[in-house]
């Protein structure tokens, strides 16, 4: 399968772990890094998201966890391969037995959300099966340093519920993106972003196209430091 090329790292893709994605592409972008010196990335897949903040963060140590061996195998080797290597680390693990004595001040995530699926990558990367909505919450909350921020991206159906549960885990939600597909449509899919300290709430809209498969000026300038756009 053909790596995806960005401007400062390249990430090898498998036909066995989920590719390069827009939603990952959107977290990475998105998620408030700027004062965070220790991250964990809950299910990194290729590394995406995790190579993108740390292209935002020079500073900031990263730690990722995934369930699926060929994707921790698949983003050792990404994160290898970068320029950032040195300050990123990827393990074998499934995050319901994960335990550390280290506190996050940012955890980030694109959790599983199908329900069901026919294909071995779908079932371990998208069941609630493997990680519930309700267990990435409760265990995040518990890894979090006082200020830290929980971010995730997640379709709009589930937000709701999402924020229910992260309620009764006393995350406060601090940050809500609604990212629509397109211009004059429905969101799609939810960046929501909470701390254990109840903050005044900030909302945004983020539309990908303006037209179909015409990016809109925002994502344009939102991924220009990424993105390798061909003319």
């Amino acid at each position: 399968m053909k790596p995806f090329t960005f401007k400062q790292f390249e990430i090898q893709q498998s036909k066995d772990v989920f590719r390069v994605g827009t939603d990952g592409v959107l977290l990475g972008a998105l998620a408030n890094v700027s004062e965070a010196s220790n991250v964990l990335e809950i299910g990194t897949g290729t590394g995406l998201i995790s190579l993108m903040l740390a292209q935002r963060n020079s500073q900031a140590e990263f730690l990722g966890i995934d369930i699926n061996e060929e994707a921790v195998n698949l983003t050792e080797q990404n994160f290898e391969n970068s320029p950032f290597h040195s300050r990123l680390k990827n393990i074998h693990q499934d995050f319901k037995t994960f335990e550390t004595d280290i506190q996050f001040n940012l955890i980030v995530s694109n959790p599983p959300y199908f329900e069901s699926s026919n294909s071995e990558k779908d079932k371990i990367a998208r069941q609630t099966v493997e990680l519930n909505f309700r267990q990435l919450i409760s265990k995040s909350s518990t890894l979090l340093t006082e200020n830290g921020i929980f971010s995730v991206i997640i379709p709009i159906e589930a937000g709701n519920d999402f924020i229910k549960i992260a309620a009764e885990n006393q995350l406060f939600l601090i940050k809500r993106i609604n990212i629509k597909g397109i211009e004059n449509s429905k969101a799609k899919r939810l960046i929501l972003e909470f701390s254990l300290n109840e903050k005044p709430l900030e909302e945004q809209e983020f539309i990908i196209e303006k037209s179909p498969r015409q990016y809109s000026d925002q994502y344009l300038e939102l991924t220009k430091e990424f993105h390798v756009f061909r003319k």
